[in-house]
C-alpha cells in the first residue's frame, strides 16, 4: 500500500519584521523520516519546527497533515499553568491505561513525576515534557534540543528509544554523536533557503563544505565577469553609446545580483590569552571524601592536575560533578583529606547557570561590569585581555548585530547567552579555565572553535559535559564520577573511558558509526563467540551501512511529491523495497547487539 506524506508543507513563506525567514519553502515528511535540522543559531531552525507544530502560522503556503496522523512538538520552555506536579503536566493527554509510559519515560530521563512545578527546575520541566511526547508516540515528534539538560545514561536511553521507535522524527541537536547514530537525512537552513541531503548528519559538514565552495567559485567568476565590464564600460562607453547600451544594462544587473547575494554569517572571532604560566602543578588533591547526609560524593579521591591538563568529569546529573569541581578550586571545604592549589593561578570560569550575566542588564552593560574589579559598567569600551576595546566592536567579534547591545540579556536565546558569556569569559588572561557544560545551546560550528580554541590554549582546563564528541575532542583525562562516592581516572576521553571500563552489567554497548569508538568496539576480545559467530560480528557494520544507504536512497526518491499521483505503479515498489530493508535492517542491528553483548562476555 502507498504511503502517504507525514506532513507536507508547500510554498511557505514567513517574515519577522525585516527579512524573510523563508521564502517559497516545500517540505516533505515521510513516514519513518529520521532527519537532522541544522543551522546557525539565529538561522530560524526553531521557528521552522513550530511552523510544522502549527504553533506559528506562516505568512503564506499551506500545511497539510493526514487525517488520523499525529505531530507531537517537544517544547523548550512548557507553560504548566494549572498543573500541580511534572506527572499531571506529562499524563494529561494520556487514557488511564497508558500511564505506566510516563514512568517508564521518567525512569529513563531521571525527573520526578511527583515533582512540584511551582519548584521544578527549567531542566526538569524540559524532561517532564519530552517524557509527556515520548509516553504519547504521535506519528511525528518534533524534538527541539531533546539532550540539553539530559546527562549521558539519559541521553543514551533517548538514543535507543529513537532507534526502535516506529515514529518519524525531526531532531534540532548540537550533540553530534546523538546526530550520527539517529539520523538518515538531513535538512539545512542556510540564509532563509532550506536544503535537504538523503543522507544523515555523518555527511552533512562535507555537503555544506562542497556547497559553499561552489558559492565561493561562483562569485568569484561573478566578481571577474563585472570587474571586466566595468573595464570596458570606462573605456569605451562614449565611443559605443548608441549600440551597447544593453550591455551597460547588463552590468547594473549584474551589481544587482551581486548585491543582492546573502552573506554567509561568519564564525565568531574566539581567542584566549593565557595569563603568565602557573606552576606546573596546578591542583594536587589528596584522600579527599565529601558528602552530604548520606549521600557521598566522592570517597577517598586523589588527582593530580598538571599544567596544561584538559580534565573532563562525567557522570549522572546530581552525582556531585561540580561540588567535586568547587572543592577543587578551593570553593568547598572537603570532609576529609587536602586539596592543594598551585602557584600563579588566575582562573575564568563559565558556569552552567549563566549566573555571570545579569538578565535584566543589556549586553553592553553586562560586559563592562566586573564586580571583581570594581568596574560600573560605564563605559564605552572593554577591557579584552589587558587591551581596550569598543564595545561594540567586541560584540560583533562574537556576532552580535549593534542593535542588540542595549537589548536586555533575557531576550537573547540560549546560544546567544551562551556566546555571550564566552565573550566575557574570554576578555579576562587566565591560565586556568573552568568549563561547566559549555556545550548546551552552542551551534556546531560554534563548537568547533571552542574545541579548536581549547586545542591551543596554553593553560589547564577543567570541564563538565554531557556531549560525548566534545569530550572526545578535548579531554585529556577523563574522571568518571559514578556514584556512592566512586570517582576514578582513566586516560583520554569518553571512548577511551569506555573501552578501558569494559562493558557493564546491563547496560547496551554504544556502536559509534564512523568513530575510533566504533573500532575499539570491534577489537574487543571475541572468546564468548564461535567462529561463525566472529566472522558475522565483523561482517555485520557493513550490511547495516549497507541498509543504511538503500534506505537513504529510497527515502530520497519517495520524497518527491509527485511520485505518488504520476507514477503510482513505481511509487508502490519502492514502498515495498523500503519496507523490506527497514525490517532487514532492524534484524541486523538486533544481531549486532546479540553478539556484541556475546563476545563482552
Amino acid at each position: 500500500m502507498a504511503r502517504i506524506p507525514l506532513l507536507q508543507m508547500s510554498g511557505i513563506a514567513l517574515t519577522f519584521g525585516g527579512d524573510p525567514v523563508f521564502s517559497d519553502l516545500d517540505l516533505v515528511v515521510q513516514p519513518s523520516d529520521r532527519v537532522a535540522l541544522v543551522g546557525r543559531n539565529g538561522s530560524g531552525k526553531s521557528t521552522l519546527m513550530k511552523v510544522m507544530a502549527g504553533l506559528v502560522e506562516a505568512d503564506k503556503g499551506t500545511i497539510v497533515i493526514p487525517p488520523g496522523r499525529s505531530v507531537g512538538y517537544m517544547e523548550q520552555d512548557p507553560s504548566m499553568a494549572g498543573f500541580a506536579t511534572l506527572g499531571d503536566f506529562a499524563c494529561s493527554e494520556l487514557d488511564p491505561g497508558e500511564l505506566y509510559k510516563v514512568e517508564r519515560a521518567g525512569e529513563g530521563l531521571k525527573f520526578d513525576p511527583a515533582r512540584s512545578v511551582a519548584t521544578a527546575s527549567g531542566g526538569e520541566r524540559r524532561r517532564a515534557a519530552l517524557a509527556k511526547l515520548m509516553a504519547e508516540s504521535p506519528d511525528l515528534m518534533l524534538l527541539d534540543e531533546p539532550t540539553n539538560h539530559l546527562d549521558i545514561q539519559a541521553i543514551g536511553w533517548l538514543e535507543r528509544e529513537l532507534k526502535s521507535t516506529r515514529a518519524a522524527y525531526v531532531l534540532i541537536s548540537h550533540d553530534r554523536a546523538f546526530l550520527r547514530a539517529l539520523t538518515r537525512a538531513t535538512l539545512w537552513i542556510d540564509r532563509g533557503q532550506v536544503r535537504r541531503q538523503e543522507k544523515g548528519f555523518e555527511d552533512f559538514e562535507a555537503w555544506r563544505d562542497t556547497i559553499w565552495e561552489e558559492e565561493d567559485m561562483q562569485r568569484h567568476k561573478l566578481n571577474r565577469l563585472i570587474k571586466s565590464e566595468a573595464r570596458w564600460a570606462v573605456e569605451g562607453i562614449s565611443a559605443r553609446r548608441k549600440r551597447n547600451m544593453g550591455r551597460v544594462r547588463a552590468l547594473g544587473e549584474l551589481r544587482a545580483e551581486r548585491a543582492g547575494q546573502i552573506k554567509r554569517q561568519g564564525t565568531a572571532d574566539f581567542a584566549l590569552d593565557t595569563s603568565p604560566k602557573s606552576g606546573r602543578k596546578v591542583i594536587e588533591a589528596d584522600c579527599v571524601t565529601k558528602g552530604f547526609g548520606d549521600k557521598q560524593i566522592v570517597v577517598d579521591f586523589s588527582l593530580k592536575v598538571q599544567r596544561g591538563d584538559r580534565v573532563a568529569f562525567v557522570g549522572p546529573n546530581g552525582v556531585g560533578k561540580t561540588t567535586l569541581l568547587k572543592m577543587l578550586l578551593g570553593l568547598e571545604t572537603p570532609d576529609a583529606g587536602t586539596i592543594t592549589q598551585g602557584t600563579k593561578l588566575e582562573i575564568a570560569m563559565f558556569d552552567q547557570a549563566r549566573d555571570q550575566l545579569n538578565p535584566d542588564l543589556s549586553l553592553w552593560d553586562n560586559l563592562t561590569t566586573d564586580p571583581e574589579m570594581g568596574v560600573s559598567g560605564k563605559a564605552d569600551q572593554v577591557m579584552v585581555r589587558g587591551m581596550p576595546k569598543h564595545v561594540i566592536g567586541y560584540l560583533k567579534d562574537f556576532l552580535f548585530d549593534e542593535s542588540q547591545a542595549r537589548a536586555p540579556v533575557r531576550s537573547l536565546s540560549g546560544g546567544e547567552k551562551a556566546r555571550l558569556l564566552l565573550a566575557k569569559l574570554m576578555a579576562r588572561q587566565s591560565n586556568l579555565l573552568v568549563l561547566d557544560e559549555p556545550t548546551n545551546d552552542l551551534d556546531i560550528e560554534t563548537l568547533d572553535l571552542l574545541q579548536e580554541l581549547l586545542d591551543s590554549y596554553d593553560g589547564t582546563v577543567l570541564l563538565v559535559s554531557h556531549d560525548r564528541d566534545f569530550l572526545d575532542r578535548v579531554a585529556t583525562t577523563t574522571i568518571a564520577m559514578e556514584g556512592d562516592g566512586n570517582a576514578t581516572a582513566y586516560a583520554g576521553g569518553w571512548s577511551d573511558y569506555l573501552f578501558q571500563r569494559g562493558p557493564v552489567a546491563g547496560e547496551k554497548p554504544e556502536r559509534v558509526k564512523g568513530s575510533k569508538g566504533k573500532a575499539k568496539q570491534e577489537a574487543k576480545a571475541v572468546s564468548g563467540l564461535s567462529f561463525t559467530e566472529k566472522h558475522r560480528l565483523e561482517a555485520l557494520p557493513a550490511e547495516i551501512d549497507r541498509l543504511e544507504q538503500e534506505i537513504a536512497k529510497l527515502e530520497g526518491l519517495m520524497a518527491d511529491p509527485d511520485l505518488f499521483t504520476k507514477q503510482p505503479v513505481k511509487f508502490k515498489k519502492a514502498n515495498e523495497a523500503l519496507e523490506q530493508r527497514q525490517q532487514k535492517l532492524a534484524a541486523s542491528e538486533e544481531e549486532w547487539m546479540v553478539l556484541e553483548e556475546k563476545a563482552g562476555g
